[in-house]
């Protein structure tokens, strides 16, 4: 029993690091290391990793609130869209043979790497933080014109198609997958909306824990098992591991950031991808 609280809590603290410093990534993890890790059998996996990741990801928004990294009415949009197509995933995640799903899942996620990686080579301002609306203008020094002022950020109808429509396929995923989507919810909010990576990561943890909850809310009832002696420490650790991620987000470039979740969505998608391809 030590020894898996071990495990439990090690495991933990990465998966809080990744969710923390990139507003994702770490959720597609937590299930194959309580699987393989923790002997926890998958349909519990998949609802114990959503206990872990909304708790995590509420708990690590609330430092990137208090920067100012979260577009709330964003969040609130992608989120309720996000919790209907989590309701009905999840109500699928216990008849349909997922394997195909995850070959165009990875597929998707190696799509979203290469743009981002496109994104940066080509100077979009990466470390440049977009204004958020939430936020309110700062007056300038004397010395400097007052229209220097940040304008405030408009969305277009285009980019409200495109934010719904990520929502509904990333609350799908949520569902049917037991993860938190963050490692395409970044990539939608910072491709399809221009946000700075940090705005992003924030954003992103907030709609986690919404979609993660209305996934959640579904399994309640369904009979499958929640090992709490393992959810709890691997909970706490995450949250701790995730207060660190918050750090390393301050202090690493947007770029530097943006290239590393890149990287982080490429090796999960050769992961899910060899996965699958032999569970065929």
């Amino acid at each position: 029993m030590v020894g898996t609280i071990v495990v439990a809590v090690s495991v933990g603290i990465l998966i809080g690091l990744t969710l923390g410093a990139l507003g994702g990534g770490g959720s597609i993890l937590t299930v194959p290391a309580l699987v393989y890790l923790l002997s926890v059998e998958p349909q519990s996996a998949t609802g114990a990793s959503l206990i872990i990741v909304g708790i995590t990801s509420i708990v690590a928004a609330l430092g990137h609130a208090r920067a100012r990294h979260v577009h709330w009415r964003a969040a609130v949009v992608f989120g309720i869209f996000g919790s209907l197509t989590a309701f009905a995933g999840s109500i699928l995640n216990r008849s349909v043979d997922p394997q195909i799903l995850l070959l165009a899942f990875a597929a998707l996620m190696i799509v979203a790497a290469g743009a981002m990686l496109r994104r940066t080579r080509r100077g979009h301002d990466a470390d440049v933080p977009t204004p958020n609306p939430a936020e309110t203008e700062e007056m300038r020094p004397s010395a400097v014109a007052v229209t220097t002022k940040p304008a405030k950020v408009k969305i277009t109808s285009s980019q409200v198609v495109k934010l719904v429509g990520s929502a509904l396929v990333v609350g799908f995923l949520t569902g049917f997958l037991g993860v938190g989507g963050g490692f395409l919810i970044v990539p939608a909010l910072v491709l399809a909306l221009g946000y700075s990576m940090p705005v992003a990561v924030g954003t992103s943890l907030v709609i986690i824990s919404i979609t993660s909850a209305g996934a959640f809310t579904e399994r309640l009832g369904t009979g499958a098992a929640i090992p709490w002696e393992i959810v709890v420490p691997f909970t706490l650790a995450a949250i701790a591991g995730s207060f660190a991620g918050r750090v390393i987000s301050d202090r690493v470039s947007a770029t530097t950031l943006t290239r590393s979740f890149a990287v982080l969505l490429l090796v999960v998608a050769v992961y899910v991808t060899v996965q699958a391809s032999m569970a065929l």
